[in-house]
């Protein structure tokens, strides 16, 4: 069982540089019409849901913050968490992935390659900042992430190893619930 807190988990919806195959790390870039469809999808789900938490963390890149106000009705008051951010892509940040790939800087198919970007975050950079925000936590909550993010928080909460961790889906338009050392997708 996870020495954790209870948490309902989002990522933000698609957005344009989603569809057009971008590194978003920190900068942003607007939901699209999909992107606000997925976060009315998770509106319904946790609307359906009783005994919600009430507190509720937010990355403060706008896609994120855009997700929450679309999904989360039931409060106007989030905390909007500079640890919650994406990883910190480098050079990467803004570049088509296609073109990346054609210059072999996506090497490995397990997701490690987030981890090396030149002058980015690395695995141990983003562990420690998404760490120091679950050590901090002292009751269930409903958090809107992004996707490496997301992956690496509830790879914490389960205790599980990098490998392990990028196995997880990073799917838009689910909650994922934490709860009782386990995680399931709700859709």
């Amino acid at each position: 069982m996870s020495v954790y807190p209870d948490l309902y988990i989002l990522r933000h919806g698609e957005t344009i540089w989603n569809l057009q195959g971008r590194y978003q790390g920190q900068k942003d870039s607007p939901l699209t019409e999909k992107g606000r469809n997925q976060a009315h999808v998770q509106r319904k789900i946790l609307n359906g849901l009783v005994d919600l938490p009430s507190r509720i963390f937010v990355s403060p890149l706008g896609r994120a913050i855009e997700t929450a106000r679309l999904a989360i009705t039931f409060s106007d008051r989030p905390v909007i968490e500079e640890r919650l951010k994406e990883i910190y892509f480098g050079n990467w940040e803004g570049a088509l992935k296609e073109d990346l790939a054609k210059n072999n800087h996506k090497s490995s198919t397990n997701g490690s390659w987030a981890f090396n970007s030149p002058k980015g975050e690395t695995f141990e950079m983003i562990s420690a900042r998404v760490q120091g925000f679950l050590d901090d936590l002292d009751q269930p909550a409903i958090i809107v992430t992004h996707a490496i993010t997301s992956t690496v928080l509830r790879g914490l909460w389960l205790g599980s190893d990098q490998a392990k961790m990028l196995e997880l889906p990073i799917d838009q338009g689910c909650v994922y619930h934490l709860s009782n050392g386990t995680e399931t997708i709700l859709r």
